[in-house]
């Protein structure tokens, strides 16, 4: 693990903050020559990492991922969550069973490869882990949660923002069932939003930075940034996180842990009304992934990356709080303070 006592603290590069992507990284990530088509993974702890591999590898795939395959893997995910280190002693050998090569490190995997997915289950390893992968010019995808503070996810965009790399983060929920009518303009401007998602609690993240992030991402892709306040009801069973956005949009979140499970949600919108739902699998999100490795362009920007760990950060504070409201500006604000204590 990084010890952070030992970054030192800067101005320059934790300017980021919600910042979109400045014009010099635009220009990088424009003229960035395509890096290939060999994939590493690091971390073998979350399914995701066998069921990406199975789709880009697939005897079939043809086109759908303009050729890109992975070749190798770093096992190590999480070192102390159980649920996720019980996992990668069988899923290290699925991915040997597909011919994937396994490496001791990180560095060795980064001789093998064009481009990574940093598929590592637990958010609090994406920091140490992404820098690497930053530093050797190369692209990385990172799984959700995209880090386990909003503090961390700022340093790796800086890192990202002071190598000249484009990066981005998302969950495949982004892309649910309906959603496409609803960015398309089908219901006309979003009024509001509510998403629903199991939300099953980690104890070492943030309560919604382990599951419920799926549901928030699918409100923040109906709803897009703007979120000012967050209030939040939480019962043993389930969460109500309420967001008002600017003009008075209401964008609202339930995270489910008790009963009859799922993802979904309605977009209320100036035209209609639309449904969202069900899972979409992660064949869309696999596309903007290979993509974004192909052209450098990022279908998520830093910007909402931010706001959405912000949002969660917030419906935490709201519930030490009591489910009073938290001003989603005084956590962006906390975060960056907290950010330029670092530097890479």
């Amino acid at each position: 693990m990084i010890d952070r006592r030992k970054f030192i603290k800067t101005g320059a590069l934790a300017g980021i903050g919600i910042s979109m992507v400045n014009s010099s990284m635009a220009a990088t990530m424009s003229s960035f020559a395509s890096p290939g088509k060999k994939v590493g993974i690091i971390g073998l702890d979350t399914s995701h990492s066998i069921a990406f591999t199975k789709a880009l590898n697939a005897a079939d795939a043809g086109d759908t991922f303009y050729g890109y395959k992975v070749v190798a893997a770093y096992p190590q995910g999480s070192l102390d969550i159980q649920s996720s280190v019980e996992r990668i002693e069988g899923y290290t050998k699925q991915m040997q069973e597909m011919g994937v090569a396994i490496t001791g490190s990180i560095e060795e995997l980064l001789t093998k490869v064009d481009v990574v997915l940093l598929e590592t289950n637990d958010g609090r390893r994406h920091l140490e882990q992404a820098l690497p992968v930053l530093k050797a010019g190369k692209r990385v995808f990172i799984d959700k949660p995209m880090a386990a503070s909003l503090a961390d996810a700022m340093v790796i965009f800086d890192a990202a923002n002071q190598y000249g790399l484009p990066i981005f983060s998302a969950s495949s929920l982004r892309y649910i069932q309906g959603m496409d009518e609803v960015k398309s303009g089908a219901v006309g401007k979003v009024l509001g939003a509510e998403t629903y998602s199991p939300s099953k609690i980690e104890k070492t993240h943030p309560d919604l930075f382990w599951y419920g992030i799926h549901g928030v991402e699918a409100l923040f892709t109906a709803m897009g940034t703007g979120c000012k306040t967050v209030t939040r009801a939480h019962t043993p069973g389930a969460d109500v996180v309420v967001g008002t956005w600017e003009g008075g949009r209401i964008g609202t979140f339930r995270g489910i842990r008790e009963g009859s499970s799922g993802y979904g949600g309605s977009v209320f919108g100036e035209k209609a009304i639309k449904k969202l739902g069900s899972y979409n699998g992660y064949n869309p999100l696999l596309k903007d992934i290979v993509k974004y490795f192909e052209t450098g362009e990022v279908p998520v920007t830093p910007e909402e990356t931010l706001e959405i760990l912000a949002f969660m950060e917030a419906a935490d504070e709201s519930k030490k709080k009591g489910g009073k409201p938290v001003s989603v500006e005084k956590i962006m604000e906390k975060a960056k303070k907290e950010s330029r204590k670092y530097k890479f």
